[in-house]
């Protein structure tokens, strides 16, 4: 079966040449172009992916990512002219998997699709992870600690994910921005110990448990010691 995408993009043009070259690639593909009536399409449940424009009519794509991800953790690709470092880190850190500016080669959209679904569904292949005390439901998105729940933000559930699906194998920051924030992301490696120390005080810290490891000079790493 064909995956379904939501283009919410109020530039018609734009919009039907991507809505032409993502169905000659094999998928479905539905336009919505102003922010309400896309919310209310990608809240409807029918899609496996939504990319979203930031600059929308009715409601700003910022708006419409917030609103999202109170119901859904579908992935949300940004696709925007605004191309400012605290335009992309705004985007991602309310949520999105992805951020593309406009304009963009339709083969590097292309990529950052599979890409996207891919992560989806190798996530929902796993279900569940583990790393000594601490499980992790992906499907339900949910993070406990010796049975208590951990209250985590979408960029610190994807970073936890990813470490704890290499669980003991040591992760660059460079391969941890990559996989996390996306590998056009424009900023310093130093965003990935910020969110570890977000981690380490929600999991380690509170818990009093040694998880998440530093190998000096190298990178991160979860380990059951």
């Amino acid at each position: 079966m064909a995956e379904k995408i939501l283009l919410v993009e109020d530039e018609e043009k734009l919009a039907r040449m991507v809505e032409m070259e993502l169905r000659y690639e094999g998928y479905e593909v539905t336009k919505a172009f102003d922010g309400r009536s896309g919310l209310e399409e990608a809240l409807s449940g029918k899609y496996g992916l939504v990319l979203l424009d930031i600059m929308l009519p009715q409601l700003s794509g910022m708006e419409v990512l917030r609103r999202l991800r109170r119901e859904s953790d579908m992935p949300v690709i940004m696709l925007t002219a605004r191309d400012s470092v605290i335009d992309k880190v705004s985007g991602l850190d309310s949520g999105a998997d992805d951020y593309i500016t406009k304009p963009f080669a339709i083969e590097e959209l292309l990529a950052r699709i599979r890409a996207a679904l891919r992560k989806r569904s190798s996530a929902r292949a796993g279900a569940v992870l583990s790393a000594g005390p601490l499980e992790m439901d992906v499907d339900k998105h949910s993070v406990t600690v010796k049975g208590q729940g951990v209250e985590l933000t979408k960029k610190e559930f994807d970073l936890l994910h990813h470490l704890l699906e290499n669980k003991g194998r040591v992760l660059s920051r460079e391969a941890l921005l990559d996989s996390v924030w996306g590998f056009d992301f424009v900023g310093e490696t130093n965003s990935v110990d910020v969110y570890i120390r977000f981690l380490r005080s929600k999991i380690d810290e509170a818990f009093g448990i040694k998880l998440i490891h530093t190998v000096r000079g190298v990178g991160y790493v979860i380990r059951e010691d």
